[in-house]
């Protein structure tokens, strides 16, 4: 691409959306299953990892009664717990986010547009033109097609 003196190269954010379809809904679902299904995994393999350390805690005082070891070990038992289940937390919150996502995309008509996210282009601008109307481009993707693109290059 050459340019005149008298223009300037500028970076953009273009949105893309889709078009909502059978195959896409197909696709969305299996995404957001793969992610649920990674976070079980978390899930599980944090309750693994706590119960060991819980357990290497209390093995390190072996032969003491847990309701007899001392302050400074319970609290580090304690802190364990705490950490586990602060962890826990998040990951139980990120996967509603995804439940509802999943729920959200079982829903949706076939024909709608729904966004896709954004990427960054570099275009072309120089003295006259509408700067508002090059920024606001959007391109439409039916199946991973592009179908249109919206906007001004």
């Amino acid at each position: 691409m050459e340019l005149d003196p008298s223009q300037l190269l500028l970076k953009r954010t273009i949105t893309v959306k889709a078009v909502v379809t059978d195959r896409w809904k197909e696709e969305a679902q299996a995404q957001l299953q793969k992610q649920i299904d990674r976070l079980d995994g978390q899930l599980q393999q944090l309750e693994v990892q706590g119960h060991r350390t819980v357990r290497d805690i209390q093995q390190q005082h072996s032969g003491i009664a847990v309701t007899e070891l001392p302050p400074q070990v319970r609290q580090q038992i304690d802190n364990v717990q705490i950490q586990v289940n602060q962890q826990k937390s998040q990951l139980l919150e990120q996967k509603n986010q995804i439940l509802q996502q999943l729920q959200q995309v079982q829903t949706v008509q076939l024909g709608n547009e729904v966004n896709q996210g954004q990427i960054d282009s570099v275009f072309p601008i120089g003295i006259g033109d509408n700067l508002v109307k090059k920024l606001q481009v959007e391109v439409l993707l039916e199946d991973g097609i592009v179908r249109e693109i919206r906007g001004e290059l």
